[in-house]
């Protein structure tokens, strides 16, 4: 069994005068066994003093919370059977059509970063695969376009059984690390700081810039 977690940081908004982003990252973790990460998120959680852990609903948000947080969701991540995988998007290169069309974009780049896992083969040669991604949207009809997308474009070029769902952070403790993950990696390109970025580059395998 393996297992695809998906989350994205930055915005796809393209008004500089809303302070929009100026990259958009989509980031994959994937492992054979989630356990590890539970736990990890689940500790990490415990350790938060107790009016925090109260107003954060069980739910860590890699913006949110303190330097020290941060570090102890990305060093456990170090330490744990996982690998990432990442795609950037400079969003001034981005056709205009496409700004017009977010979540067709937003389709696109998870299809294209998908794509390059299943290329390489390192976890999934005889696995039943789940993806699992962080829910964005709130319209049932571009939920199911995007799980429908994603399943037919996997399975026509690759020929894997793999099981798309959408849930939220807090039905499924994992996404809360990938978002760590994705989180650092934006700040890498949106900020310059590597900081972060750097305690799970070792579990980096790919990260590419989309145009």
């Amino acid at each position: 069994m393996a297992y695809i977690f998906l989350d994205e940081s930055g915005d796809l908004g393209f008004n500089p005068k809303k302070k929009s982003s100026k990259y958009f990252v989509v980031t994959v973790l994937t492992t054979s066994d989630k356990k590890p990460i539970e736990k990890l998120v689940k500790k990490v959680h415990s350790k938060l003093r107790k009016k925090i852990r109260k107003l954060s609903g069980g739910i860590l948000h890699a913006y949110k919370e303190k330097p020290s947080t941060k570090k102890r969701i990305l060093s456990g991540l170090a330490g744990i059977d996982c690998l990432i995988m990442a795609i950037y998007l400079n969003k001034s290169k981005v056709y205009t059509k496409l700004k017009e069309e977010k979540h067709i974009l937003y389709n696109y780049v998870a299809n294209i970063l998908l794509d390059r896992i299943m290329r390489k083969r390192f976890t999934f040669s005889r696995s039943k695969i789940f993806l699992i991604a962080s829910k964005r949207e709130t319209n049932k009809f571009l939920n199911e376009n995007f799980k429908n997308y994603l399943k037919n474009q996997v399975s026509n070029r690759h020929k894997v059984d793999m099981a798309v769902e959408i849930k939220t952070p807090a039905q499924e403790r994992s996404l809360q690390a990938v978002d760590f993950v994705s989180w650092s990696i934006f700040r890498k390109y949106e900020h310059g700081d590597e900081t972060y970025y750097n305690l799970i580059k070792s579990k980096v395998i790919e990260e590419n810039s989309l145009f």
